[in-house]
Protein backbone atom coordinates (compact mmCIF):
# COMPACT_ATOMS: atom_id res chain seq x y z
CA UNK A 1 0.00 0.00 0.00
CA UNK A 2 3.00 2.35 0.81
CA UNK A 3 4.09 2.22 -2.78
CA UNK A 4 1.12 4.16 -4.25
CA UNK A 5 1.45 6.36 -1.36
CA UNK A 6 2.49 9.43 -3.46
CA UNK A 7 0.13 8.63 -6.46
CA UNK A 8 -2.83 8.55 -3.85
CA UNK A 9 -1.84 12.52 -2.67
CA UNK A 10 -1.28 13.60 -6.23
CA UNK A 11 -5.08 11.86 -6.88
CA UNK A 12 -6.13 13.98 -3.82
CA UNK A 13 -4.38 16.90 -4.49
CA UNK A 14 -5.65 17.51 -8.34
CA UNK A 15 -9.30 16.55 -6.77
CA UNK A 16 -9.11 19.96 -4.58
CA UNK A 17 -8.59 21.89 -7.85
CA UNK A 18 -11.91 23.62 -9.20
CA UNK A 19 -13.75 21.21 -11.77
CA UNK A 20 -11.97 17.73 -10.62
CA UNK A 21 -13.54 15.66 -8.02
CA UNK A 22 -11.79 12.25 -7.11
CA UNK A 23 -12.62 10.58 -10.38
CA UNK A 24 -11.87 12.82 -13.04
CA UNK A 25 -8.56 13.20 -10.68
CA UNK A 26 -7.57 9.53 -10.80
CA UNK A 27 -8.78 9.56 -14.65
CA UNK A 28 -6.19 12.25 -15.22
CA UNK A 29 -3.36 11.10 -12.77
CA UNK A 30 -3.79 7.62 -14.68
CA UNK A 31 -3.49 9.20 -18.10
CA UNK A 32 -0.32 11.26 -16.44
CA UNK A 33 0.97 8.24 -15.69
CA UNK A 34 0.77 6.66 -18.50
CA UNK A 35 2.28 9.35 -20.50
CA UNK A 36 4.77 9.98 -18.37
CA UNK A 37 7.03 11.27 -20.58
CA UNK A 38 5.30 13.66 -22.96
CA UNK A 39 3.02 14.93 -20.14
CA UNK A 40 3.93 14.32 -16.36
CA UNK A 41 7.30 15.38 -17.07
CA UNK A 42 6.92 18.28 -18.86
CA UNK A 43 4.13 19.19 -16.76
CA UNK A 44 5.92 18.61 -13.96
CA UNK A 45 8.95 21.18 -15.13
CA UNK A 46 6.51 23.79 -16.13
CA UNK A 47 4.68 24.03 -12.70
CA UNK A 48 8.04 24.09 -11.00
CA UNK A 49 8.90 26.90 -13.15
CA UNK A 50 5.51 28.89 -12.81
CA UNK A 51 5.51 28.47 -9.06
CA UNK A 52 8.89 30.21 -9.06
CA UNK A 53 8.07 32.74 -11.12
CA UNK A 54 4.66 33.23 -11.14
CA UNK A 55 3.71 36.85 -9.18
CA UNK A 56 0.50 39.91 -9.35
CA UNK A 57 1.30 42.42 -11.63
CA UNK A 58 2.04 45.25 -9.28
CA UNK A 59 0.19 48.03 -11.05
CA UNK A 60 -3.29 45.82 -12.09
CA UNK A 61 -2.95 42.88 -10.35
CA UNK A 62 -2.92 40.33 -13.44
CA UNK A 63 -1.03 37.41 -13.22
CA UNK A 64 2.22 37.12 -14.70
CA UNK A 65 6.34 36.52 -14.24
CA UNK A 66 7.37 40.12 -14.20
CA UNK A 67 6.76 42.72 -11.68
CA UNK A 68 4.21 44.72 -14.45
CA UNK A 69 2.12 42.65 -16.73
CA UNK A 70 2.78 42.61 -20.39
CA UNK A 71 -0.95 44.75 -21.09
CA UNK A 72 0.21 47.04 -18.72
CA UNK A 73 3.71 48.01 -20.71
CA UNK A 74 2.03 48.01 -23.57
CA UNK A 75 1.89 51.17 -25.29
CA UNK A 76 -1.00 50.51 -27.71
CA UNK A 77 -3.55 49.58 -24.44
CA UNK A 78 -3.07 53.31 -22.91
CA UNK A 79 -6.04 54.75 -24.14
CA UNK A 80 -7.54 56.17 -21.08
CA UNK A 81 -9.89 52.87 -20.08
CA UNK A 82 -9.70 51.23 -17.67
CA UNK A 83 -11.91 47.64 -17.14
CA UNK A 84 -12.47 46.88 -13.14
CA UNK A 85 -12.80 42.88 -12.52
CA UNK A 86 -13.52 40.96 -9.83
CA UNK A 87 -10.57 38.41 -10.10
CA UNK A 88 -8.10 37.22 -12.51
CA UNK A 89 -10.36 34.79 -14.39
CA UNK A 90 -12.37 37.57 -15.35
CA UNK A 91 -9.67 39.52 -16.85
CA UNK A 92 -8.44 36.25 -18.82
CA UNK A 93 -12.56 36.04 -19.81
CA UNK A 94 -11.89 39.77 -21.36
CA UNK A 95 -9.26 39.05 -23.16
CA UNK A 96 -10.59 36.03 -24.80
CA UNK A 97 -13.32 37.97 -26.07
CA UNK A 98 -10.60 40.22 -28.00
CA UNK A 99 -12.53 42.94 -27.76
CA UNK A 100 -11.47 45.31 -25.53
CA UNK A 101 -8.12 47.26 -26.00
CA UNK A 102 -7.65 49.06 -22.55
CA UNK A 103 -6.47 48.12 -19.90
CA UNK A 104 -7.82 46.50 -16.29
CA UNK A 105 -7.97 46.60 -13.15
CA UNK A 106 -8.28 43.53 -10.50
CA UNK A 107 -10.32 44.45 -7.34
CA UNK A 108 -9.47 40.87 -5.41
CA UNK A 109 -12.66 39.91 -4.18
CA UNK A 110 -16.03 42.35 -3.94
CA UNK A 111 -17.25 43.82 -0.84
CA UNK A 112 -19.39 41.18 1.45
CA UNK A 113 -20.16 42.48 5.06
CA UNK A 114 -21.20 38.66 5.59
CA UNK A 115 -17.41 37.74 4.55
CA UNK A 116 -15.80 40.71 6.51
CA UNK A 117 -14.30 42.03 3.23
CA UNK A 118 -14.18 45.82 3.30
CA UNK A 119 -12.55 48.45 0.74
CA UNK A 120 -9.05 47.90 2.52
CA UNK A 121 -9.23 44.44 1.79
CA UNK A 122 -9.69 44.68 -1.95
CA UNK A 123 -7.75 47.21 -4.41
CA UNK A 124 -9.44 50.04 -4.71
CA UNK A 125 -7.76 52.81 -3.25
CA UNK A 126 -4.80 51.59 -5.63
CA UNK A 127 -8.14 52.24 -8.47
CA UNK A 128 -8.38 55.88 -7.18
CA UNK A 129 -4.76 56.69 -7.52
CA UNK A 130 -4.38 54.81 -11.03
CA UNK A 131 -6.94 57.30 -11.86
CA UNK A 132 -4.99 60.29 -11.61
CA UNK A 133 -1.13 58.70 -12.21
CA UNK A 134 -2.59 57.77 -15.49
CA UNK A 135 -5.03 60.14 -16.86
CA UNK A 136 -7.86 57.67 -17.28
CA UNK A 137 -10.91 58.98 -19.07
CA UNK A 138 -13.41 55.98 -18.61
CA UNK A 139 -13.67 53.44 -16.03
CA UNK A 140 -15.78 50.16 -17.10
CA UNK A 141 -17.24 48.41 -14.12
CA UNK A 142 -17.35 44.53 -15.48
CA UNK A 143 -18.68 42.85 -11.98
CA UNK A 144 -20.86 40.44 -11.15
CA UNK A 145 -24.80 41.12 -11.26
CA UNK A 146 -24.89 40.01 -7.70
CA UNK A 147 -25.62 42.47 -3.87
CA UNK A 148 -21.75 42.17 -3.67
CA UNK A 149 -21.17 42.96 -7.29
CA UNK A 150 -23.82 45.41 -7.30
CA UNK A 151 -22.36 47.12 -3.70
CA UNK A 152 -18.89 47.15 -4.80
CA UNK A 153 -20.05 49.16 -7.83
CA UNK A 154 -21.68 51.54 -6.26
CA UNK A 155 -18.91 52.11 -3.80
CA UNK A 156 -16.94 52.66 -6.67
CA UNK A 157 -19.05 55.10 -8.51
CA UNK A 158 -18.52 56.95 -5.18
CA UNK A 159 -15.06 56.99 -4.58
CA UNK A 160 -14.48 58.27 -8.51
CA UNK A 161 -17.73 60.30 -8.77
CA UNK A 162 -16.69 63.77 -10.90
CA UNK A 163 -13.42 62.17 -11.83
CA UNK A 164 -13.72 59.97 -14.71
CA UNK A 165 -16.52 58.32 -16.87
CA UNK A 166 -18.25 55.53 -15.31
CA UNK A 167 -19.85 53.09 -17.15
CA UNK A 168 -20.63 49.25 -16.85
CA UNK A 169 -20.91 46.14 -18.59
CA UNK A 170 -24.72 45.94 -20.08
CA UNK A 171 -26.41 42.82 -18.46
CA UNK A 172 -29.66 41.33 -19.62
CA UNK A 173 -30.85 38.01 -21.75
CA UNK A 174 -27.60 36.33 -23.39
CA UNK A 175 -27.02 35.30 -26.56
CA UNK A 176 -28.95 32.70 -27.70
CA UNK A 177 -31.05 32.62 -24.09
CA UNK A 178 -34.72 31.47 -23.67
CA UNK A 179 -36.67 33.84 -21.53
CA UNK A 180 -38.50 30.70 -20.14
CA UNK A 181 -34.95 29.67 -18.63
CA UNK A 182 -34.06 32.95 -17.06
CA UNK A 183 -34.53 34.37 -13.65
CA UNK A 184 -36.43 37.55 -12.62
CA UNK A 185 -33.49 39.32 -11.84
CA UNK A 186 -31.90 38.85 -15.36
CA UNK A 187 -35.42 39.32 -16.56
CA UNK A 188 -36.25 42.82 -14.94
CA UNK A 189 -32.57 43.71 -16.07
CA UNK A 190 -33.05 42.81 -19.55
CA UNK A 191 -36.13 44.97 -20.00
CA UNK A 192 -34.70 48.33 -17.72
CA UNK A 193 -31.68 47.89 -20.17
CA UNK A 194 -34.25 48.39 -23.13
CA UNK A 195 -32.43 49.84 -26.36
CA UNK A 196 -34.14 50.76 -29.89
CA UNK A 197 -33.89 48.78 -32.77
Amino acid sequence: MSSTRDIDALIDMMARLPGLGPRSARRAVLHLIRKRDLKLTPLADLMQTVAATARECARCGNVGAAEICDICLSPKRGNGQICVVEDVADLWAMERAGVFKGRYHVLGGTLSALDQVGPEQLRIPRLVARIEEEEIGEVILALAATVDGQTTAHYIADQVEDRVRLTSLAQGVPIGGELDYLDEGTITAALNARKAL
